[in-house]
């Protein structure tokens, strides 16, 4: 019986590559010279630290440019709270989501059976497996998905005739 997986992976090695690029035009930036400023990749967050909101909001900006140019969406990332760091200085953490919450996985069963089709969604762990008879009713609900506005970034993988 066909089917395919729907998960929410992150490459990591991208987003690594993609925080060293934003490090570099941070440092040759003008408008950055004489701030201190930082981007640091952890396991599964970023955390920014920026001279005042201004530069904070610039480097963000940034970030999101170099990981949109290297294929990784941007709504992997689940951005925290603006804190103070020491004197005027600013801290954000940013995590980067991986896999598909409960929530989110309910409400994309719930798309796929309101499709009316003769495909079986299940839940497994952080994806959703969805098998079908035929191939063409796979491939109308992986094109529904991807028009569909979820707040997760969808790959579809391991399909199987």
């Amino acid at each position: 019986m066909p089917s395919f997986d729907i998960v929410s992976k992150v490459d990591l090695q991208e987003v690594d590559n993609a925080v060293n690029q934003t490090c570099k035009e941070v440092d040759q930036r003008y408008d950055f010279k004489g701030t201190h400023n930082e981007v640091t990749l952890n396991k599964e967050s970023i955390t920014i630290l920026a001279a005042d909101d201004y530069k904070l909001q610039a480097i963000v900006d940034i970030l999101k440019a170099k990981l949109t140019r290297r294929n990784v969406s941007a709504k992997c990332l689940d951005f925290g709270k603006v804190e103070n760091a020491s004197g005027v200085a600013v801290r954000q953490n940013i995590d980067l989501v991986q896999g598909i919450s409960k929530e989110k996985a309910k409400e994309i069963i719930k798309k796929i059976k309101d499709m009316k089709l003769k495909v079986q969604p299940q839940i497994t762990d952080d994806e959703v497996r969805v098998s079908a008879k035929k191939i063409d009713d796979l491939q109308d609900v992986m094109q529904m998905l991807k028009g569909a506005d979820l707040d997760v970034d969808l790959q579809f993988m391991n399909m199987r005739s």
